[in-house]
């Protein structure tokens, strides 16, 4: 792909960060990433590409933020089928089960998950998740 986005939403900045090493790995594949914040983000325009990443932390209950995030997901929901996407985020509790959640409801909507499961960090992404996600932007730059 020529251009890949990043839709992401953040609270404390490390799903942000998370966004930022995705980049990177598109742009080392040689392509150019669009990092959006989900509230600048327009569905249509995401869903006319085949493929794009989506980041948000677990929130509350182990659940996607609900006053931003969580209604751009139902908004492009119906649209996902054949589409490949990246799903990332961070968390501070649990055991990932948002992600889980998240990844079985986007599969349920006909998406393909392009590293076969979401890519999580606990708080801060370290050097294990930075590496993951570099290597999913080479894998979504070369869709």
């Amino acid at each position: 792909m020529e251009k890949v986005s990043i839709v992401y939403w953040s609270q404390t900045g490390n799903t942000e960060a998370m966004a930022n090493m995705l980049a990177k790995g598109v742009e080392e594949a040689g392509a150019s990433a669009e990092i959006i914040e989900v509230s600048d983000a327009s569905a249509s325009d995401l869903l006319a590409q085949p493929a794009f990443a989506l980041g948000c932390p677990a929130m509350g209950a182990e659940e996607l933020e609900d006053s931003v995030f969580e209604p751009f997901i139902s908004e492009i929901e119906s649209g996902l089928s054949g589409k490949k996407v990246v799903l990332f985020g961070s968390y501070d509790w649990g055991d990932g089960e948002w992600m889980r959640t998240w990844q079985e409801r986007m599969e349920k909507a006909g998406a393909v998950i392009v590293t076969g499961a979401g890519i999580i960090a606990n708080n801060a992404p370290d050097s294990d998740a930075e590496a993951s996600l570099k290597a999913a932007g080479a894998e979504l730059a070369k869709l």
